[in-house]
């Protein structure tokens, strides 16, 4: 250092003091005698360089530069710690080390294939508040996942919202600390992609309630792959944590969807943020108000069911269920705006025009079979599930031929491949091509992990992809955003009880009749369903919470979307859940 700073003294003195010559020998105002010329370039060279310049007694000018090179000294130190400050800065928030000082901001601890998902709905959940951020820590590198995220970011509009990546173990409490969990307003934890991923979720528990403490607990929604783990995870958050279960999930989903053939869009509209959505509201002046009046007084939304003060649901209740003191409504609307609770005219109906509906699931009684084709740990479940709805599930090796009267069921796997998803692909592929060579259609449904695969799937109007992680993933954000919904949708996928069905329009009214959604809303409630919306014709774009005015004319073809207890029961809770935990607490 000492050695490069001495050449650079002597190559910035071979330029400036012949510089500096030549500018006093050439000025005409420049002293007449050498002695003064010598004077007038030293102080030339020393204005240049910042050595003083002074001149007179040998130990004036030596005293100069002295002070000279102090105060270059002090300045260059100046500058370079400076400098230093803020590239430490620099290299801090580039690593994702800096500290968080947002406070009502959502936490995503963990990184999976869920992380996008999840990431995009809490950004479009955030998108109407002010001030608000959504903060990911995971021990990924920051570029990675804000450029991995970015084109999340961009597809919600998330401007007026602020996505933070900070890098670090989830379970490690000093990282936990650099994100101030104890003042956000939800907490989410991922299970990562990893063998060990549901002991990674519980030592994160553990190390949260160790950092955030049990005097102060925030919401925190946690996620466990496997269902044995369903219980340490709920005793590691604490009592008010929400821990799902995603192979419950999954299996449940898939054989709703094998029962009920479209329903896979459905539930991804009803659980995203995007269009309608389930609200919790407590709407003063509707004490007394039965269910049934509820759901024709409410204009602009679907009423689905209500929430006690003690926080336990009930999903499309008795239509003679009263609102009591501290009740809450669960409404689907489009966004957290109260409903308008004025009641729209009603078509009425005679009773005989509409099919009762215990008549019409007596047509879905009749057993029937499902092939699947590859074999998972959720395997057992399915079947199990399948069979306690009449159902006989056969596994199969090879490809069977293309048969309309069956169903096909395509499982991702084996457990333990790195890509599970190839298992699926390739299987649907080959059955794509036997139903080109046998113009014969087989309605299937296939399990992918992974949402990105969604495009590469070939499919066709008869194929369902349901996508277990993004489920989970759009169901862990509902919850973060509000925990009354929990319940709620606890009874929607627990093993018995209220569903989402599909169900032709004419159960409930003729053919060809002319009349708005809220006749529908009306008829349905007269069977026991609470109407949701509605598919269109060949359409596989649900329509949730349509406009109730305006009438169309409904036809053979079109598809109501109901939640209500008859049709399809779910797989029982298996041996290794003890009998009573339930998914969501």
């Amino acid at each position: 250092m000492t050695t490069v700073a001495g050449w650079l003294a002597l190559a910035c003195l071979a330029v400036v003091a012949p510089a500096s010559a030549l500018l006093v020998w050439t000025d005409s105002r420049s002293p007449d005698t050498v002695q003064g010329k010598v004077a007038t370039v030293w102080r030339t060279v020393g204005q240049t360089l910042r050595l003083g310049g002074e001149v007179g007694p040998p130990l004036r000018m030596v005293l100069s530069v002295l002070l000279a090179l102090v105060s270059l000294l002090y300045v260059s130190t100046l500058v370079g710690l400076v400098t230093t400050a803020i590239t430490d800065r620099l290299t801090e928030l580039q690593r994702g080390q800096s500290t968080v000082v947002e406070r009502g901001h959502s936490l995503v601890l963990g990184w999976s294939e869920q992380t996008p998902t999840l990431v995009a709905e809490l950004l479009a959940a955030h998108a109407q508040r002010r001030n608000s951020a959504v903060v990911v820590l995971a021990d990924r590198d920051k570029l990675d996942m804000e450029r991995e995220l970015r084109a999340v970011l961009t597809a919600v509009g998330g401007r007026r919202v602020r996505l933070l990546c900070r890098r670090g173990r989830p379970a490690d409490p000093a990282a936990l600390a650099r994100v101030s969990p104890a003042a956000a307003g939800a907490v989410v934890v991922l299970p990562p992609d990893t063998p060990e991923a549901d002991t990674q979720v519980v030592k994160t528990l553990l190390a949260l309630r160790a950092v955030v403490g049990d005097a102060s607990p925030v919401r925190v929604v946690a996620a466990v792959r496997q269902t044995r783990n369903v219980a340490t995870a709920r005793l590691a958050a604490g009592p008010g944590a929400v821990v799902l279960d995603v192979d419950g999930i999954a299996a449940r989903t898939l054989v709703q969807c094998v029962l009920e053939p479209g329903l896979s869009r459905v539930l991804e509209d009803l659980l995203d943020f995007a269009g309608a959505e389930l609200h919790v509201h407590r709407v003063p002046g509707l004490d007394g108000r039965t269910f049934a009046d509820l759901r024709a007084a409410c204009a602009d939304a679907c009423v689905v069911g209500l929430v006690r003060p003690d926080g336990s649901p009930l999903i499309n209740p008795s239509p003679q269920t009263a609102l009591g003191p501290g009740d809450a409504v669960v409404v689907l609307a489009e966004d957290e705006t109260p409903p308008t609770w004025t009641a729209p005219p009603a078509t009425p109906l005679q009773p005989t025009s509409y099919v009762k509906a215990a008549e019409a699931a007596d047509i879905h009684t009749a057993p029937r079979r499902v092939l699947v084709l590859g074999w998972n740990r959720r395997g057992p479940e399915i079947v199990d599930g399948l069979a306690r709805n009449g159902w006989e599930a056969v596994r199969e090796t090879a490809l069977p031929a293309p048969d309309p009267a069956r169903r096909v069921l395509v499982l991702g796997g084996p457990d333990g491949h790195p890509d599970p998803d190839e298992h699926t692909l390739v299987t649907l592929l080959r059955l794509r091509a036997a139903e080109r060579e046998s113009d014969l259609r087989s309605p299937t449904v296939a399990e992918l992990t992974d949402a990105r695969h969604c495009p590469l799937a070939p499919t066709g109007p008869h194929t369902d992809l349901v996508v277990g992680g993004r489920l989970v993933g759009l169901l862990m954000a509902q919850v973060s955003q509000t925990v009354e919904l929990a319940g709620a949708f606890d009874e929607l996928f627990s093993p018995a009880g209220n569903a989402v069905r599909l169900r032709p329009a004419t159960d409930y009214v003729p053919a060809g009749t002319e009349a708005p959604f809220a006749t529908l809303v009306e008829a349905a409630g007269r069977q026991g369903a609470t109407a949701l919306g509605y598919l269109s014709g060949d359409s596989r774009i649900p329509l949730l919470n349509p406009p109730k005015t305006g009438t169309r004319r409904w036809s053979h073809e079109d598809t109501l979307i109901v939640v209500t207890t008859s049709g399809t029961l779910q797989p029982q809770e298996g041996p290794a859940r003890p009998a009573d935990t339930r998914v969501f607490p």
